[in-house]
């Protein structure tokens, strides 16, 4: 299987400034006001109220990309644009501009994103726009296909940009009329700016709480290794009720026989880079540095479960798409995400075999990836999307058959998760609606014990220092979960 090449990783960081929400909002509004008002380049005048409305904007652009407006709270969205249509009343509004845009936002997530981008990438229906558009009417997540929090987001930017450059670049015009004064919008951004501090203090208030203080030593801890190897295995935006619903007998078997925990919660915002920075980093967002898809800054700030590893001669190695090299850089053994989505999984278990035989690494992280990218273009509450989890429960009953006879599964211990869940509708995650929060998490293997159930909250922040514990490697600098050890045989 190819490696992501050095272009596909340049699209994809390209690309997350189009698929996530916070620098959708400000590229798509700029982007149609100047198509809009194409004819109008050549004229000097025009790029002079462009100007003075960009400026007039930028306070709310900035605004919008500070506060998220998860699930319920983008219905409150709406309250700015009407208020600033009560407050300016008297001002002309071009509707062709607005329609516009609404009809260049519904182009772009259902065709171009949902689409045509899907077929080029991994093979969807040229038909899957029939589908699609639930993503625009339901996605409740933090990307652009947004609907909710999107529309009202762009509309009120583009009245703020239209209005106010009008108004300022002509004021003894018919723009004078208008009392679109300096003093009237600072009033109207400080009500905003208020309104959202007051929304976000007193509604927001389903974030995963955080573990308080770093990782505590595990007082029973041997001092060497206590498994062989160790195999995490992720099936990415795995939904856990979807899982109880498909045909996965290897998996079942195996959580049947070891150690679950049916309370593990993922990370907020539960966005794949975020997830897995939290994973093997052992802590949060706000400390790794990693806050969404889109990796404005390249790397994580912390030390992973990779560092501890190196500091005991061991190594570990996580195959996963280009996305993940912004957090993990050289760690990651990058795979291709442009290919069928039917062939993605079984190519991702081959180039895992490779990799075992080639660098024979103490940790090896696999994301499977088929299933999430089946909930993004097809559905995650539709038959095609269970049916890739049954996919990815053969393969990684296949693999663990393959790493039996090369005698890699010896002694190990394999952990089975998903870094989140997936929405309703069309699969989104991030602000963890409904069927996004708890995710499938067991373990299995000679020390792991055998038929519990532990139903208390945990948290994926608990991966990294559990491989830490497992592979007598020293705790990530920042780790904050605490180690699952209540998991494993004490005899053993």
């Amino acid at each position: 299987m190819k490696k992501a090449s050095g272009f596909e990783i340049v699209a994809a960081r390209c690309w997350n400034l189009l698929n996530e929400g916070k620098p959708f909002t400000p590229i798509f509004t700029v982007g149609v006001y100047l198509l809009y008002h194409i004819n109008a380049w050549g004229d000097g005048s025009f790029w002079e109220q462009f100007g003075l409305g960009l400026l007039a904007a930028l306070p709310l652009f900035a605004l919008y990309f500070h506060f998220d407006f998860p699930l319920f709270l983008r219905n409150y969205l709406w309250f700015p644009v009407i208020g600033a249509l009560v407050l300016w009343r008297d001002a002309y509004l071009d509707l062709g501009l607005y329609a516009a845009a609404i009809g260049l936002f519904l182009f772009f997530t259902i065709y171009f994103w949902g689409t045509f981008y899907y077929h080029l990438r991994i093979g969807t229906s040229w038909w899957n726009f029939k589908r699609f558009w639930k993503l625009v009417l339901k996605n409740s997540d933090s990307t652009s296909g947004n609907a909710q929090e999107q529309l009202p987001k762009f509309l009120l930017l583009l009245f703020i940009v239209d209005t106010a450059g009008s108004y300022w670049a002509d004021a003894d015009g018919a723009g004078a009329q208008l009392d679109f004064t300096w003093r009237s919008y600072v009033l109207f951004l400080v009500g905003v700016a208020l309104y959202a501090w007051i929304l976000h203090r007193n509604l927001f208030d389903w974030k995963p709480k955080e573990v308080e203080g770093y990782t505590a030593p595990v007082q029973a801890q041997p001092e060497e290794a206590s498994s062989g190897k160790v195999f995490v295995l992720v099936i990415d935006g795995m939904r856990k009720d979807r899982f109880e619903e498909a045909n996965a007998p290897f998996l079942k078997k195996w959580r049947a026989e070891g150690t679950e925990y049916t309370q593990m919660e993922t990370l907020y915002p539960a966005r794949t880079v975020v997830c897995f920075s939290s994973m093997f980093t052992g802590t949060y967002p706000r400390e790794h540095g990693i806050t969404s898809n889109m990796v404005w800054k390249l790397g994580i700030k912390v030390e992973s479960i990779f560092d501890s590893l190196r500091k005991v001669g061991k190594k570990g190695r996580l195959l996963g798409i280009a996305h993940l090299i912004d957090s993990m850089g050289d760690d990651v053994e990058s795979v291709t995400a442009v290919m069928h989505n039917d062939k993605a999984d079984r190519n991702i278990m081959e180039r895992a075999k490779l990799i075992m035989a080639e660098q024979n690494p103490d940790l090896l992280v696999v994301q499977f990836i088929a299933t999430d990218q089946t909930g993004h273009s097809m559905g995650a509450l539709y038959d095609e999307y269970r049916q890739k989890i049954e996919e990815a429960d053969a393969l990684i009953a296949e693999f663990v058959g393959w790493l039996t006879a090369q005698g890699h599964a010896k002694d190990a211990t394999f952990i089975i998760c998903a870094d989140h869940g997936q929405a309703d509708g069309i699969g989104g995650h991030g602000h963890l609606d409904e069927g996004e929060r708890f995710v499938p998490f067991f373990m299995y293997g000679p020390h792991v014990r055998a038929g519990v159930k532990f139903e208390a909250k945990h948290s994926l922040v608990s991966v990294a220092p559990t491989l830490s514990y497992l592979l007598g490697a020293p705790l990530p600098s920042h780790s904050r979960g605490p180690v699952l050890s209540d998991a494993f045989e004490t005899d053993k």
